[in-house]
């Protein structure tokens, strides 16, 4: 498509044929789109021998470049300078040639920029250096064709360096006037004085010579307005050169007695401006005596007078006397030298911990009569500090001292204090240093991750002003406990490195965070995940316990290994025993529970035991033994009825089904009964929602349960939350209690639709269009796609629909749409739902009136409408006459009622606010009864939809803000009788 609009083939294919071309031209300013009438364009394919249509040809003819746009050969090209220049050439022919640009005589400038397939060339801000010719080749294996651009660059008249300015002259001299400007092309000058063209008079000795105006022995009569003119086709500048011819004595421009004031060893300078012709001779004296000296110096013909270095004795009454041919004329100024102002008590350096407070103090001395003007200011890194009146503000200024409070890290820098008169002012300066835990540290990596012994390195943040004292290593594995950081390992803080022995077959993470004299610092960002090896267990277990509830049992438990300690799978424990000093040969038992009973013990024998670890890789170090005794024997003892304990083994096969964003199907294979060792009770799901996909960096620990009594081999779980991964266990429970818990099993649930929008509001901007606005919805159960929005045409009386349209809004970031063409005079409802990938959610709807236009309400008026209006003249007539005749009754009771007018002029508070009745409506050409509810502009103090108020509250009717009932004030409701339209219209932005 070319810059103009048209649409160009550079060859046509037969796909090319299409009866719906159509061009959209967009008024962004208007916000209106224009739809040209659909074109039709129908490709066919010649028979080189008798020109009859083709249908399928194996190759396409091989064509010569040609170009469609520009025609001609050669284009001129005229642009003011500092505009953007713009050549194209669209060029036709196949193979498709290929565009190439040129400037004849030089290369083109580094600015140019080649859109479109280079057939768009774009100079932006063109200058002079961009004039010439340009070429545009467009070739291919047929041929080439070439087009020729004479880009001109011209420029509005503009000042070569500044207007010429007024002149005062003396009568007989000469007067220049020069009116210097640039322009292209040339500019033309004219000359006016006083308004009127001013023309070359040689025999009058005023001459024009284009830009230039010279009056020889000029006099009182030349004196006026002149104007130069400078003007060429891209505009012009016009400028108003005041001449006065005259002889006048002096007169004084500045102020007689003007008082001066410098600080001592300062400079001054006084004013004695004076207006003459011809010129004055100016003198200057202090006391009758002459002004002169090394700290003397005249400039401007002496109306300036400028004393450096001043001193005590410069002070005093200085006169200034000018005198010419007319005349003479003199003022006085008078001079003070005040004391410097100077900062005696300056701030000192801070040091200060985060979240204490400070004061710098900085004490100055001044002149005193300069007391009106003095000031205090403080400045931090060269910004004002601004006194502040708030309690909540952290810098108070009192007087000479300004306090910080809750001092923080921005609050370091370099603190100016500056006293300040109106003559002069003193600095000075102090750093405050705020001491802060540490930054994190950053770029952490991990060397040999082929092994259990790994090297973690890192680069420390800052210290903020207190030295690192440690740094502290932890760690995070996503198996046993995912989410939860514990420290692992501490190094000096001169170190950045640590050496770390890992457990096995553990997915860690590693976080690092510094310690100082202030505290310890934020974490480190997580290392990437580091999966560890199997191997066999490091240690056994400990704190051996050996008790004997029963004769002729031993009791044998241990703390067992933690989960991250098992280095693999199939942890188990090897339990020996033997007597001690009795028995060589050890009995043995593996189990997987920390507890184990001897039976058949001899009564309270002393035993050796030991506790092995082991799992699928090996043995853990050999254990050492421990020493116990069993059971003591007593005089009575109950037979035991039940061996009744918790269960001993989880459920297996745990499968889980997804059945839909929310609902869980859970499945295992039944336990043995053996394993129950009891009655069994039922079976315990827990699950735990891990991380949400749309914050997947964000820790969950949202943990749930719940029990189903019974013996069953399935179950469903409700209430889970979409879009979420979760993981899951199953137990077995008794009357002891729970049996161990099934291997997790991770699950995800899908992408489910979201929430209503909480706000869907409409307002009026032409007379058929609306506006709609709308919030995201707080809960979107997967990721936002976009909105749907439908809106019917209603029949006022049924509400059944008209017509409806549909509109997939594509962008989830849009919150607002514009709706044009409406019908005038009717009624509209809109719903709007919010879409993920999974669908979309449940409506929010609202309706709104389109009033009809003005030429629309006017009619004629009937018959019945003046019987109407004359019915309501003779109304009014008599509620006149009754109130009169009420009046003239109250006059004549003579104050039996005044209790009553005085509650009347002056009401209670109580039943003010019951007789007050209010009205509202945001749009001032719409009363507020007839309105149509549901809409923005129509509720009362509602800015929501009427959908969702009524979604929401408790009963069927409608309150305000206060709880009133405003049904009977509004307008006709209109929801219910909605039927689907006949053929909706769906478009998609």
């Amino acid at each position: 498509m070319g810059t103009n609009g048209n649409l160009y083939f550079s060859y046509a294919l037969p796909k090319d044929s299409r009866k719906d071309y159509g061009c959209f031209a967009a008024f962004t300013r208007i916000r209106t789109i224009v739809q040209k009438t659909p074109m039709s364009v129908k490709v066919e394919r010649l028979n080189p021998e008798n020109n009859s249509s083709e249908s399928v040809s194996a190759t396409l003819p091989v064509r010569a470049p040609s170009l469609l746009l520009p025609s001609g050969v050669q284009t001129e090209k005229v642009l003011l300078k500092g505009q953007d220049l713009h050549l194209e050439c669209i060029p036709g022919g196949y193979p498709t040639p290929n565009i190439t640009w040129m400037k004849m005589g030089e290369t083109l400038t580094d600015r140019i920029k080649l859109d479109n397939f280079k057939k768009l060339l774009t100079i932006p801000a063109v200058d002079e250096k961009d004039q010439g010719k340009y070429m545009c080749t467009a070739e291919n294996s047929a041929g080439k064709a070439v087009h020729y651009f004479d880009v001109i660059v011209e420029e509005p008249p503009a000042w070569r360096t500044e207007p010429p300015q007024s002149q005062l002259s003396v009568i007989g001299s000469e007067v220049l006037i020069k009116c210097s400007v640039d322009g292209k092309p040339t500019p033309v000058i004219t000359w006016r004085r006083n308004g009127k063209i001013f023309r070359d008079d040689r025999a009058n000795n005023r001459r024009v010579l284009d830009d230039t105006v010279m009056l020889h022995k000029a006099g009182p009569e030349d004196s006026g307005v002149y104007q130069c003119e400078a003007s060429n086709p891209h505009g012009s500048v016009l400028v108003n050169i005041n001449v006065l011819v005259m002889d006048m004595a002096p007169l004084m421009l500045t102020k007689d007695f003007r008082e001066y004031a410098v600080i001592e060893g300062g400079d001054i300078v006084m004013n004695c401006s004076v207006f003459s012709s011809p010129p004055s001779n100016i003198s200057w004296t202090k006391e009758g005596t002459v002004v002169q000296g090394e700290r003397v110096i005249f400039f401007e013909n002496a109306q300036f007078l400028k004393i450096i270095s001043t001193e005590k004795g410069d002070r005093g009454k200085y006169v200034c006397l000018a005198n010419n041919t007319e005349g003479m004329a003199s003022l006085t100024a008078l001079l003070e030298v005040k004391e410097p102002t100077k900062i005696v008590v300056p701030p000192q350096d801070v040091q200060i911990s985060s979240g204490n407070w400070t004061q710098l103090t900085c004490r100055p001395a001044y002149d005193k009569s300069l007391q009106d003007t003095f000031e205090v200011i403080w400045r931090k890194d060269g910004e004002e500090i601004f006194r502040s009146s708030k309690e909540s503000s952290r810098y108070i200024m009192k007087g000479d001292l300004l306090e910080i409070r809750n001092v923080n890290l921005s609050d370091q820098g370099m603190y100016t204090c500056i006293a300040r008169t109106s003559l002069d002012e003193d600095t000075a300066t102090a750093f405050l240093t705020v001491l802060d835990v540490p930054d994190a540290p950053v770029s952490l990596k991990i060397s040999d991750q082929e092994s259990r012994n790994v090297t973690l390195s890192w680069i420390p943040g800052s210290d903020h002003n207190s030295s690192v004292t440690e740094f502290v290593v932890e760690y995070e594995e996503s198996h046993w406990e995912p989410g939860r950081w514990k420290e692992l390992h501490k190094v000096a803080g001169n170190q950045a490195t640590a050496e770390l022995f890992l457990h096995g077959d553990l997915n860690y993470q590693f976080r690092v965070y510094a310690v100082n004299a202030i505290g310890p610092g934020p974490p480190s960002e997580p290392t990437e995940k580091l999966k560890t090896p199997p191997a066999a267990p490091d240690r056994n277990p400990e704190n051996i316990k050996i008790r004997g509830h029963l004769p002729h049992e031993m009791d044998i438990s241990w703390n067992p290994l933690l989960p991250t300690e098992y280095n693999g799978p199939g942890l188990e424990y090897k339990v020996s025993y033997r007597k001690l000093e009795v028995e060589d040969k050890w009995q043995e038992h593996l189990v997987t529970r920390p507890s184990f009973t001897v039976r058949n013990t001899s009564t309270f024998a002393p035993y050796e035991i030991k506790i092995q670890s082991r799992n699928s890789l090996g043995w853990g170090p050999e254990p050492k033994p421990v020493t116990g005794y069993s059971g003591e024997d007593v005089v009575f003892w109950h037979c035991l009825r039940e061996n009744v304990s918790v269960p001993s083994a989880p459920p297996h096969n745990v499968a889980v089904e997804v059945i839909n964003t929310t609902v869980l199907r859970v499945s295992w294979s039944p336990v043995l009964p053996a394993t129950v060792r009891g009655h069994l009770g039922g079976y315990n799901v827990y699950w735990e929602r891990i991380k949400s996909f749309l914050s997947p960096d964000k820790i969950l620990e949202e943990r749930n349960s719940m029990s189903f009594p019974g013996n069953r081999t399935h179950v469903f779980v409700p209430g889970l939350e979409p879009f979420s991964e979760y993981r899951l266990t199953v137990n077995v429970f008794n009357k002891k209690g729970k049996g161990p818990k099934s291997d997790p099993v991770t699950f995800y649930t899908p992408e489910g639709v979201p929430v209503k929008v909480p706000i869907l509001t409409t307002s009026h901007i032409q007379d058929d269009s609306v506006l709609l606005e709308w919030g995201p919805p707080p809960v979107t159960n997967g990721i936002l796609t976009g909105y749907f929005l439908q809106y019917h045409c209603l029949n006022e009386t049924s509400l059944e629909v008209i017509d409806s349209v549909e509109l997939n809004i594509t962008s989830p970031d849009i919150t607002k749409q514009q709706l044009g063409g409406l019908v005038r005079g009717s009624l509209f409802r809109f719903d709007l739902s919010a879409c993920t990938r999974a669908g979309c959610g449940p409506p929010l709807w609202t309706e709104r009136y389109i009033p009809p236009s003005v030429d629309e309400v006017v009619t004629e008026p009937s018959n019945s409408t003046q019987r109407w209006f004359i019915g309501t003249l003779c109304a009014v007539a008599l509620l006149t006459l009754l109130a009169v005749i009420v009046c003239f009754v109250m006059k004549t009771k003579g104050g039996k009622y005044a209790v009553k007018e005085k509650e009347d002029l002056f009401p209670d508070a109580e039943s003010q606010g019951v007789n007050d009745t209010y009205e509202y409506s945001d749009n001032d050409e719409k009363p507020l009864k007839g309105t149509i509810l549901g809409s923005r502009d129509d509720t009362v103090g509602d800015s929501v939809s009427r959908d969702s108020l009524v979604d929401y509250a408790d009963g069927e009717g409608e309150f305000s803000e206060d709880g009133s009932f405003i049904g009977e004030y509004a307008g006709p409701r209109y929801r219910d009788s909605i039927s689907e339209p006949s053929g909706p219209i769906t478009v998609t932005a």
